[in-house]
């Protein structure tokens, strides 16, 4: 066989590909490691499935899905001019990316955060400017002057991994004063205490995304929006692939929308639960961050990794990252109060606590 040159452009065959939680296949787990809701969708998007008629399936989706975005805009107090929705908040984040970033236009974003930012810098071959978080990871002093050669700044709040809010106060100053647009990727708001979405009306370079695959039970169907002024919009929705959002897709996420009690009793659940595994873990001497998302981040008393392996070979997964900032810490996402039982009657044996 003849040996391979490579086509790739350089900046692909340099890069990291982003790595995704895992997804197991066989053994039955306890599966806390990727954020999803451990309750299933509404009710209505399992009526909304049964009933449709798959032989529309030949056709195109609408490529603006204009009812599911019209929904959106009723529930947000916006028009639907200043919303686009995506195949997931990844095809937002993607869109953007594409948008505003390139070799003469780096893009910024905080260190430790969601590890896909780089990656979609490094697609576009632009340069990322990381900015370390303080060493309880929030917003470090004047953060402008690291960014100030960006022309995007995506800032996932609540963060990823370490769940922690930053305050408005300074998100507001970031975006008031930064040369550029400042993308705040809220994929877990519908968890925290506040959000930024008001900050659309106040600066026209402020985009939000959001996502259904948290909050709404609906990870593998893939939908994602952003609000932002109609301009942006209109340049975004250039960039977007021509049918980006499936058929399916659409009417199954409309259905999400129309159950707004069931989306409210969901989210409180979550943050009960993670209220009670917040206090247990800090009873047994983990160092946890205060989490305003559906998981915690936290320090165990024993090595982290071993601890995540540990977990592993006992068929509970959570989240391991290895680099520097975070190697001391795991993510455990919130499951049911029966799940969160399991894993700390198995940490309690892990740690000695028995």
């Amino acid at each position: 066989m003849n040996s391979y040159i490579s086509y790739f452009r350089p900046e692909i065959d340099n890069m990291t590909g982003y790595t995704p939680g895992e997804q197991p296949k066989g053994t039955p787990v306890i599966k806390l490691n990727t954020n999803e809701s451990p309750y299933p969708p509404a009710p209505g998007v399992q009526k909304a499935l049964a009933s449709f008629q798959y032989e529309r399936l030949r056709l195109y989706p609408d490529p603006l899905a204009l009812e599911v975005r019209a929904e959106i805009a009723a529930m947000t107090g916006f028009s639907v001019n200043n919303i686009i929705a995506g195949n997931g908040s990844d095809d937002i984040l993607t869109i953007a990316t594409r948008c505003f970033s390139d070799a003469r236009r780096p893009m910024a974003c905080f260190e430790p955060t969601y590890s896909l930012y780089p990656t979609l810098a490094g697609l576009q071959g632009a340069p990322c400017i990381r900015i370390q978080l303080s060493e309880d990871f929030e917003i470090p002093e004047d953060p402008l002057r690291q960014a100030r050669n960006a022309n995007l700044f995506i800032i996932a709040r609540p963060n990823a991994p370490t769940g922690n809010l930053f305050p408005r106060e300074k998100m507001e100053e970031i975006c008031a004063k930064f040369n550029g647009i400042v993308l705040i990727d809220e994929a877990y708001a519908d968890f925290s205490r506040d959000n930024c979405l008001d900050f659309v009306r106040k600066y026209p370079n402020v985009i939000i995304s959001r996502t259904f695959s948290k909050s709404r039970s609906l990870a593998g169907l893939r939908f994602g929006f952003a609000v932002a002024h109609e301009k942006i919009i209109d340049g975004m929705m250039k960039m977007k692939d021509s049918y980006n959002v499936p058929m399916l897709t659409q009417k199954l996420a409309l259905a999400s929308l129309w159950d707004r009690g069931y989306f409210d009793t969901c989210v409180a659940k979550v943050k009960t639960t993670r209220e009670a595994l917040t206090l247990a873990l800090r009873d047994l001497g983990f160092r946890v961050i205060h989490s305003d998302t559906n998981f915690v981040f936290a320090a165990p008393p024993i090595d982290a990794k071993n601890y995540f392996l540990d977990l592993k070979r006992r068929n509970i997964l959570v989240r391991y990252f290895p680099a520097a900032r975070t190697c001391g810490f795991v993510r455990i996402t919130i499951g049911t109060p029966e799940e969160m039982t399991e894993l700390l009657k198995v940490t309690k044996e892990l740690i000695g606590k028995n």
